[in-house]
């Protein structure tokens, strides 16, 4: 039966055409020899490897074009009012080699469009919160609990976007609070102090973040106070100041996101909750000595 599959011509009602019968031969590699499979399927070794050449081609294409489009959408977050020569100069900013004609194909594939702000006088604005730059780029702590970082990533499954909010202790590059919510917004923040808080003694403790507005408002600042935690932020448009937390995120995107390519919110909560595990229990540093950071926390406190 898979000889009479795999095997015919091309002559008569049943005929399997030639791109299917690659299809069917790059799905049985794995199970029968290929020589076998083009032998009965009338398949020339060159023409079926160039076609198999091409659809990989075609995969990682695809997988690049995700990651765009992820960037481009992120971008549109934070910026609606971009249009496609401000995205593009913000992705060629990022390292993607890409002209405003391919931007303005994959805009109109996701239905993205600029929105144009209306200027409205504002009233009783209440000033945000800047604190100093107390970690100046020093990443380095002598104990647990004393320095600590925090950002928001965007993450997807590849249909919607998601927020990630994470704490990372710079002492042993602890991942000690993360939260994962539909909305970027000040609750994902606070929600993510208050699990640092309950696990750990947050009093004098540094947290670190950019000048985002979640971390420049009032009611993040009195969290801080009422905790005891001294707030310090990053210059603006410095993302150098906060290099450590970029890092781990980009540690979690090609290491496991990129890489599974999850499909639904569950499994990227999943993914994301086994990829928090994996690096603080087992993901060894050179930094921490070759150790993964709750290791390296434990032999320094033995």
């Amino acid at each position: 039966m898979l000889k009479k599959a795999v095997s015919k011509s091309g002559k008569g009602g049943e005929d399997i055409p030639r791109r299917q019968k690659y299809q069917l031969i790059d799905e049985l590699r794995g199970k029968f020899p290929v020589s076998w499979l083009l032998e009965i399927a009338f398949i020339k070794p060159a023409s079926y490897y160039k076609w198999r050449k091409s659809k990989l081609q075609r995969e990682e294409k695809k997988k690049k074009e995700q990651v765009i489009r992820e960037h481009i959408m992120a971008i549109h977050f934070v910026n609606p009012e971009f249009g496609r020569p401000q995205i593009t100069d913000d992705l060629k900013e990022m390292g993607f080699l890409i002209n405003h004609k391919k931007v303005y194909r994959l805009m109109r594939e996701m239905e993205i469009q600029s929105v144009l702000r209306r200027k409205r006088k504002r009233h009783g604005h209440t000033p945000s919160v800047i604190f100093p730059n107390r970690l100046r780029r020093k990443f380095r702590a002598v104990g647990p609990n004393q320095k600590m970082v925090t950002d928001i990533t965007y993450v997807s499954d590849g249909k919607e976007f998601y927020y990630l909010s994470v704490i990372q202790d710079l002492f042993n590059n602890e991942i000690v609070s993360w939260e994962f919510s539909r909305r970027n917004d000040l609750e994902l923040v606070l929600n993510t102090v208050e699990k640092w808080r309950k696990k750990k003694d947050v009093a004098g403790a540094v947290l670190h973040s950019d000048q985002g507005f979640q971390y420049t408002s009032k009611l993040y600042n009195n969290r801080l106070e009422a905790n005891g935690i001294n707030g310090s932020h990053s210059r603006k448009v410095n993302c150098l100041d906060n290099a450590c937390i970029e890092s781990f995120f980009s540690h979690l995107k090609t290491e496991k996101l990129y890489m599974e390519q999850c499909k639904s919110e569950k499994e990227l909560r999943q993914a994301i909750e086994d990829y928090i595990y994996y690096y603080n229990y087992k993901r060894r540093q050179r930094r921490l000595k070759k150790r993964a950071p709750i290791e390296y926390r434990h032999a320094l406190a033995a």
